[in-house]
């Protein structure tokens, strides 16, 4: 089935579920029938209350008096006080009964109000102008509100299905005085008016948002039963105590410090009173901290002078504890920390060096610096040949003299002429070429085998 709350058109705009998501929409508070798929026995009927949502995950109990067939989703028309209220079934069947059960609701009690029937088109487009009041109205309250100086602070506001009547939600600390606002605010939007006071973490839950863990808040998604939170949850999960990390988005004590506490207790059951000092003929060692889940405690080094802290785990305190009882003490507390780093002797010894994986990386690195030392040996001695490449200025002035200083005649050379060809001199000199120098490097030819054969 396509989410209501996304699209009209059945196709889910951002769950990306395809139309099968089985909480019905991205509203809060979902609900996931985990006992749609089952048939109940023959001569069982079914529960006749439904679970109904409203505004801000805002659910109500129900009861069935016409026997019609729901399911999750169906938009209703339920009784109000006074008047009818719209919302959206939420849950049906067995589960229903469950949820009644847990918060203790009698189905014969006056809160279970009737169900009416199903919405029609003109239900609908009621509802739908209510809801379209409800910013501007919260916006005009709160002007209200200051004009009035009272100590308050409007939170939501809320209008009933057949915008008969409206809600306004408040946070104060002190008792306010509504009988001027009451009447201010029942001129100014000619319905019905109700306030209800609710606290910073039903705030909260209905404006919604992003906690520290990244996710959606706890309140606004599934939390309903907001269970008191003190500061003890945080020292027994070895939690600094800052008030900024530990405060959730309402300014309370994040609930979720309660999600492991039972585990964190269970497992201290296991440890020994903290209070308890290790004695030692070195000293008295002072507990510091502890890693519940690892089992290792810190405890002072004892011995003077020494700083140290040392890493002791739980078997071995419990067992120094029971010999100070019995009036034993170690000699020190060295040989229990486990922080000490253990060298483990080599089986072999690597005598070519053919196990190092950068041992190609270390003989080019070291070409390398050669070459970066040869280049800045050559740039700081002016007086070689290979600056003028780093000064231009001056070898070009060097070829200026060479050019117009007079050309002294040849020095006879005392090394014998190389030999020349007469047939290529004579037949240089008929062409009128100059005398080319003979090459004195001479090339061989590689060996390249028997290649004539």
């Amino acid at each position: 089935m396509g989410c209501g709350s996304c699209s009209s058109s059945g196709i889910p705009k951002g769950c990306k579920s395809n139309g099968a998501c089985g909480v019905d929409g991205c509203e809060k508070l979902t609900v996931f029938d985990w006992l749609s798929d089952m048939e109940l026995p023959s001569s069982v009927n079914p529960f006749d209350c439904i679970e109904v949502r409203f505004k801000n995950g805002r659910k109500e109990y129900f009861k069935n008096v016409n026997n019609l067939k729901l399911y999750m989703g169906d938009v209703v028309a339920v009784e109000g006080s006074p008047g009818h209220d719209i919302g959206a079934v939420s849950l049906t069947g067995e589960l229903v009964r469950l949820q009644m059960k847990k918060k203790r609701l009698n189905v014969e009690s006056p809160e279970v109000r009737k169900l009416y029937r199903k919405s029609n088109q003109r239900d609908i487009d009621l509802w739908r102008i209510a809801q379209e009041r409800e910013h501007a109205s919260m916006v005009r309250s709160r002007e209200i509100v200051k004009e009035l100086n009272l100590d308050m602070k409007l939170s939501d506001v809320e209008y009933q299905g057949d915008n008969a009547k409206a809600t306004f939600y408040y946070i104060a600390e002190d008792r306010v005085d509504f009988r001027e606002l009451i009447k201010r605010f029942a001129s100014e939007f000619k319905v019905r008016v109700e306030m209800r006071q609710i606290g910073s973490r039903q705030e909260a839950g209905k404006i919604g948002g992003i906690g520290s863990c990244g996710r959606e808040l706890c309140c606004s998604t599934w939390l309903t039963d907001f269970r008191s939170v003190n500061t003890a949850a945080a020292r027994y999960q070895q939690l600094s105590l800052n008030p900024t990390k530990l405060a959730g988005q309402c300014g309370k004590l994040k609930c979720c410090l309660n999600y492991e506490l039972d585990t964190y207790l269970d497992a201290l059951k296991k440890f020994p009173d903290t209070s308890k000092n290790l004695q030692t003929k070195a000293g008295d060692a002072y507990f510091m901290k502890m890693d519940i889940f690892k089992e290792v405690l810190w405890y002072a080094n004892p011995t003077p002078g020494n700083n140290e802290w040392l890493a002791i785990k739980l078997a071995d305190v419990n067992a120094i504890i029971a010999m100070n009882e019995k009036g034993e003490k170690p000699d020190s507390l060295d040989n229990f920390n486990v922080n000490t780093v253990q060298t483990e002797e080599k089986s072999y010894e690597n005598v070519v060096g053919q196990d190092e994986l950068t041992r190609f990386d270390n003989k080019s690195q070291k070409g390398r610096n050669n070459r970066n030392s040869n280049n800045r040996k050559r740039n700081s001695n002016p007086s070689r040949g290979s600056n003028n490449r780093a000064n231009p200025t001056a070898r070009n002035a060097k070829d200026l003299d060479a050019k117009t200083a007079p050309k002294a005649s040849p020095k006879p050379a005392n090394k014998p002429e190389a030999k020349v060809n007469p047939e290529a001199k004579a037949e240089n000199a008929e062409n009128g070429q100059p005398k080319r120098r003979p090459n004195r490097r001479r090339y061989k030819p590689k060996n390249k085998g028997n290649q004539g054969e």
